[in-house]
């Protein structure tokens, strides 16, 4: 064990997640990277929710020893809004209604930091009832943090809605985002989620430094700009990443692997939308076609349609299985037996890391979550960049259009159908075109890439050592 790993073997942090598994996860990522490789001790703060099962149950990611999951008991937000409140006033209200548990459990084991999520930051000032110092982990890029740290300032700047601008949106030093690209809470400034987006980006500055689930070689301009523009961002900012899901396979004796093991090498494009998206009938008809008629094989993580928003699921996921569901009839009539030998479907859930990690799988139909999104890159698989709502816009311009991943329609899929003819050209295109023997190149570039970064004495490493230093010293813990 080197020097700064055996002060880390001390230490012991408390993260607080909010609800849904697109949260838990890149948490429960943190804390196993915290304990495997600084012998950091973990406590999760799990907020939960009155419409779902605890989310670790269907985590399906292994805990190290040092970690463990503290589930608060159940957010109940029901007084406070009704079914039409968007996901971020959820979530944030959640957090809200859960400070006195999370004061309570800090109070039976005070730890020697607080990490908060993104939509938890309203628990940053809980750190200094305890005297130790808190931190916001971002799981996300560095491109979506300067957007968020830099909102209120925009707010002061902007007297119309941003969907009103004709002009991208300009934040110092880095890329500039286009109005139909920005976040959801930025697309209606009347909506109570606006407001709560607002306050996030308020209380960040309040923290001691930020972690984000990216690295240096993925987003050079704008961590140069961390560093050298004050404006954005005034405290400072670690890049930790990339913090992936292991692909090791758990179970090869299943129908999908077995069926993927009889496939060439990157001749399969996987077409999932994550855990809490949903596509509108008309457009999962559209993309059924469009898959059909790439004449490519395809694995399709289906879930049935609904009327509602495409988040829909985000809280309410559950963790189906393979041949659940297994004649779906909200597909194109004959689809299941047109595509018999070239398709597989599985119904709600699919070990997404594993699939992408398989050698017969050459791209990626992706909601671009950001989860979803380094797992891609990891295993050097370029994506066709579909997104859906949250920050899943801006990442799917960041992955187009600067670090050269993605592909991407011509209309914004949450605006207008994609048309099937579109979805064919696309899926030909990554699989078969040189643009897409481009994009597949630099996907492997950037997997190796994040590897070296996480590796002894490589940056995403070296920025969670000085970390851990800083707050080692704070509370003059010594190897």
């Amino acid at each position: 064990m080197d020097s700064s790993n055996s002060t880390s073997a001390n230490l012991h942090v408390a993260i607080l997640s909010s609800p849904g598994m697109g949260h838990l996860i890149p948490v429960v990522l943190l804390s196993n990277r915290l304990a495997t490789h600084h012998c950091v001790t973990v406590t999760v703060l799990r907020v939960t929710t009155t419409v779902s099962p605890p989310e670790s149950n269907l985590l399906k990611i292994p805990l190290h020893p040092l970690v463990n999951i503290l589930e608060l008991p159940p957010a109940d937000i029901s007084h406070l809004v009704d079914s039409s409140a968007k996901i971020v006033t959820q979530l944030c209200l959640m957090v809200r209604v859960s400070l006195p548990s999370i004061r309570s459990a800090m109070t039976n084991r005070r730890p020697h930091a607080l990490f908060v999520d993104l939509f938890s930051t309203e628990a940053l000032p809980i750190a200094a009832e305890f005297n130790i110092p808190n931190y916001v982990y971002v799981p996300s890029n560095a491109w979506f943090t300067a957007l968020l740290a830099y909102s209120p300032i925009l707010h002061q700047q902007f007297s119309e809605e941003y969907v009103n601008q004709t002009d991208p949106i300009r934040i110092p030093g880095c890329k500039p985002v286009r109005p139909e690209d920005l976040v959801d809470p930025m697309l209606d400034q009347k909506d109570q989620q606006y407001d709560e987006y607002l306050k996030i980006g308020e209380n960040i500055p309040s923290s001691d430094g930020i972690l984000i689930n990216s690295w240096v070689d993925l987003e050079p301009e704008t961590l140069q700009a961390f560093a050298e523009n004050r404006s954005v961002i005034n405290i400072l900012v670690y890049p930790v990443g990339p913090l992936v899901r292991e692909s090791k396979p758990d179970h090869r004796s299943s129908e999908l692997v077995q069926w993927l093991d009889r496939q060439p090498d990157e001749s399969v494009v996987l077409a999932s939308f994550g855990s809490g998206g949903v596509l509108p009938q008309k457009q999962m008809t559209e993309l059924a076609w469009g898959l059909e008629l790439s004449r490519q094989r395809f694995v399709w993580v289906v879930r049935r349609p609904t009327g509602g928003p495409v988040d829909n699921a985000f809280l309410r996921v559950t963790n189906g299985g393979e041949g659940e569901d297994s004649k779906p009839d909200y597909l194109p009539e004959g689809f299941l037996t047109r595509t018999k030998d070239v398709g597989f479907l599985v119904s709600n859930w699919a070990p997404q890391a594993e699939i992408l990690s398989h050698p017969a799988v050459g791209g990626f139909v992706s909601h671009c979550g950001w989860n979803s999104t380094l797992e891609s890159i990891a295993s050097g698989v370029p994506l066709i960049a579909w997104p859906l709502y949250a920050e899943q816009r801006m990442n799917a311009a960041l992955l187009a259009e600067e670090v050269g991943v993605a592909l991407r329609p011509r209309a914004l899929a949450t605006s207008e159908v994609v048309g099937r003819e579109e979805i064919e050209a696309m899926v030909k295109a990554l699989m078969e075109g040189e643009e897409g023997g481009r994009l597949r190149e630099k996907a492997k570039q950037l997997k190796k890439s994040g590897a070296e970064s996480l590796k002894h004495g490589g940056p995403s490493y070296i920025s969670m050592c000085d970390l851990l230093a800083k707050i080692a010293s704070i509370n003059n813990v010594i190897s």
